[in-house]
């Protein structure tokens, strides 16, 4: 049986484990010029005593889509 202190280790390693992973999207992101504004973690998804961390990706403008859509299809071509 897990101890109480060992899920709140577990729950806060998820939490981190989601925030790194929104760093290194935002960076990822920067690297070729897109921002998205509203990138961040579900704040709702980390409530509780077993969170399950969400990445929310947020809205973003028609002109920030365009350049992410462009840049997934030139990596998709270069991977063909």
């Amino acid at each position: 049986m897990m101890t109480a202190t060992k899920r709140r280790e577990e729950a806060a390693d998820r939490v981190r484990a989601a925030e790194d992973a929104v760093a290194r999207l935002r960076a990822g992101l920067a690297g070729v010029g897109v921002k998205l504004p509203s990138l961040r973690i579900d704040p709702v998804s980390c409530a509780g005593d077993e969170p399950a961390p969400l990445v929310d990706l947020g809205r973003c403008s028609i002109e920030t889509a365009l350049r992410l859509s462009a840049q997934l299809e030139v990596k998709a071509a270069h991977d063909s």
